[in-house]
């Protein structure tokens, strides 16, 4: 490993499959990266852990040249070296730097033996695929990784965890279509977070083999378990700093939880929860469906409450299936007291719930419409007389909601994409509410927010709160989940694990929670 020598002189590994020295990022904002430096050697799995907004996509994101890091850095992949203002995808691919991203690029509706060409060419003369030898050398790979599929299977039949072989598979691959020395690292970004939990023991086995081919992997998860199972050498970073690079043998699982939070790991308990005293608005039980394994919870009237959990742990599909747009298996929702089935968008609005989605883009805005008719778009009843939308009505109900909800913009008949990201979820945030829904469903409401933007956000969903709205708000931004909300509830493995509200309802007390994997005593 890189270790610190004197003054702060770090000393390098000759025989490291790769070295990265001053790695730092700056934004307008600041810093994401501040002179980060660690190496990963031949036929092991480094793991790289931290919390949110630690530098850990960031990180990535440069060693891949796609966001080159601030000049005064290197980075060597055996033999050449860099500097990290010219690091690019292609210098990247190069030198035998292979990713492989939390959703793998497989191509749907196509076979095995097809996406595994993606990567390499297919073989053929004069615009003919030669299909004997694609095959061929498809089975050639699958038995070299212990790929248990046949070439001709189609994408969409396989396994998520065969799924996700393949994807790396295909990332080792040489342009002669075998793994070589070329091949020096392998990074793999939250590799299980999609996978059900009978399939990750069968690909943390495959990244096992991998390594020991003589590929170095560099290992992102979030999840410690794992993380200790199949590392051999872990690098923590916090706050967008190197904490730590150290081998795994001898550390526990509340060292790294006191390397990623900064403060040691306190004795967990289950939180007794807070009764109140006001209606309950919803009240899920045993709700079960995709990653979700039997969640129960309440919202009382006018209160705030969070979710946290890993990616993939199910919080966005909790508020996908409140909205109706996410099917469930088992389990009943009462809202205000009667059981509600919620089976599309449409029966959930009627029945006053609102919701917010992850991706404003693509889910929740008109980037080419103008303002004013993304304010009105979910409530144009008040607008319409026998299908006609009154002009006069819905510009002045616009023009109030952009000043009740200070919207800036150059006035409400400009198009949505003119608007500032904060700004334009000011706009999606006063559409839900000019219904007056008993529940709105928050997913990342600040999510590429300003700083001043996120702060009237939330003061307009407060001041709705104070008039008996009910929010269910899921972020990965724990400083902020904990400063809004007035419970909390840990998801983790498809179910509620624990609940925190009152004093101990901090961002490193969330960040313990999730990052735990023991069991709460009750």
């Amino acid at each position: 490993m890189a270790d610190s020598g004197p003054r702060g002189v770090t000393v390098v590994s000759s025989d490291a499959a790769l070295t990265l020295e001053g790695f730092s990022k700056t934004y307008p904002g600041g810093k994401a990266l501040d002179d980060v430096g660690f190496q990963i050697f031949p036929g092991s799995v480094h793991a790289l852990l931290g919390g949110n907004g630690s530098g850990k996509s960031t990180l990535v994101k440069s060693l891949a040249g796609v966001q080159p890091a601030d000049p005064g850095g290197w980075l060597s992949a055996g033999s050449a070296t860099v500097a990290t203002e010219h690091l690019s995808p292609t210098w990247a691919r190069r030198h035998g730097l292979r990713f492989v991203h939390q959703n793998p690029a497989v191509f749907p509706g196509l076979t095995v033996a097809e996406n595994i060409a993606m990567g390499s060419g297919f073989p053929g003369r004069l615009g003919v695929v030669a299909r004997r030898q694609l095959r061929r050398r498809t089975q050639d790979l699958l038995d070299r990784f212990d790929i248990g599929v046949e070439p001709n299977e189609l994408i969409d039949d396989l396994r998520p965890a065969d799924r996700t072989m393949l994807a790396i598979a295909r990332a080792l691959q040489s342009p002669t279509h075998d793994v070589s020395a070329a091949i020096s690292v392998l990074v793999l970004d939250e590799p299980t977070a999609a996978l059900p939990e009978e399939e990750v023991a069968v690909l943390l086995a495959s990244i096992r083999r991998t390594a020991k081919a003589g590929v170095a992997v560099l290992y992102i998860s979030h999840r410690l378990d794992e993380v200790m199972e199949i590392s051999d050498r872990v690098t923590v970073l916090r706050d967008g700093r190197h904490v730590v690079t150290e081998p795994m043998v001898g550390l526990a699982e509340s060292d790294l939880v006191t390397y990623i939070v900064g403060r040691p790991l306190g004795q967990l308990r289950r939180e007794s929860k807070r009764r109140s005293t006001k209606q309950t608005v919803v009240e899920v039980s045993h709700m079960s469906g995709g990653p979700l394994r039997d969640v129960s919870f309440r919202v009382h009237e006018g209160e705030i409450v969070g979710i946290a959990g890993l990616l993939g742990s199910g919080r966005s599909e909790i508020l996908r299936a409140l909205f109706g747009s996410y099917p469930v298996t088992g389990g009943t929702v009462k809202l205000q007291g009667k059981s509600v089935a919620l089976r599309s968008a449409a029966q959930a609005m009627a029945r006053g719930i609102a919701h917010v989605p992850e991706n404003r883009d693509a889910e929740s805005s008109f980037p080419d419409q103008p303002v004013q008719h993304n304010i009105t778009a979910a409530n144009l009843s008040p607008l319409t007389r026998l299908g006609w939308i009154k002009d006069a009505v819905e510009q002045r109900l616009a023009r109030e909601a952009v000043k009740a909800f200070r919207i800036k913009a150059p006035d409400q008949a400009a198009p949505m994409s003119s608007l500032s990201g904060g700004n334009q979820q000011k706009v999606v945030l006063a559409r839900w509410l000019s219904r007056k829904p008993v529940l709105l469903l928050l997913d990342e409401p600040t999510q590429g927010v300003d700083v001043g933007a996120r702060a009237d956000a939330y003061d307009i969903v407060r001041t709705a709160v104070s008039e008996g709205l009910s929010v269910l708000v899921v972020s990965s931004d724990l400083e902020e989940l904990a400063a809004i909300s007035d419970r909390v509830v840990i998801l983790s493995g498809g179910r509620i694990k624990a609940e925190v509200s009152g004093p101990e309802l901090t961002h490193h007390r969330l960040t313990e929670l999730i990052f735990s994997t023991k069991e709460l005593a009750p």
